[in-house]
């Protein structure tokens, strides 16, 4: 079942971002979903089994500076790995469709790493119908 995470599901969050391959904390998930739950332009969706979560997606609402059309960006996507093929990601996609249109965007974005192991992922990504067009860069402060 899919639904809208709460601060409860800090533990099973956790574990998904380690899966996502960014170690994560209880107590560190916790502070972020705090931060994160409660603003209107933000949304997580997880799917939630008697297992526990087994798949989740963040993203946020936004204006462009550059075009009149707001998007979503897809922030963090995650399947747990013995569940990956079972159409548990594509579910959280279309719920992120859904909302996205809700809020009135015309795009969904996301970015993902350029390293030879993501390829497959890219692969699921087009087949959502994501068209790869950017390079990301980042800086840290």
């Amino acid at each position: 079942m899919i639904r809208e995470a709460v601060i409860q599901d800090a533990n099973d969050l956790a574990g998904l971002m380690k899966t996502l391959g960014y170690p994560t904390s209880e107590d560190e998930m916790r502070e972020r979903l705090e931060a994160i739950l409660p603003h209107e332009d933000f949304k997580t969706f997880v799917y939630d089994t008697p297992e526990g979560l087994i798949g989740m997606i963040g993203m946020s609402f936004s204006y462009a500076y550059h075009t009149d059309s707001p998007h979503v960006r897809v922030i963090a996507f995650v399947v747990d790995i013995e569940h990956q093929g079972e159409g548990v990601g594509r579910s959280l996609m279309r719920e992120a469709e859904h909302w996205s249109e809700r809020k009135g965007a015309k795009t969904i974005q996301l970015n993902s790493g350029n390293r030879d192991e993501r390829k497959a992922t890219h692969k699921i990504y087009e087949g959502f119908g994501f068209v790869g067009k950017a390079t990301g860069f980042y800086k840290t402060l």
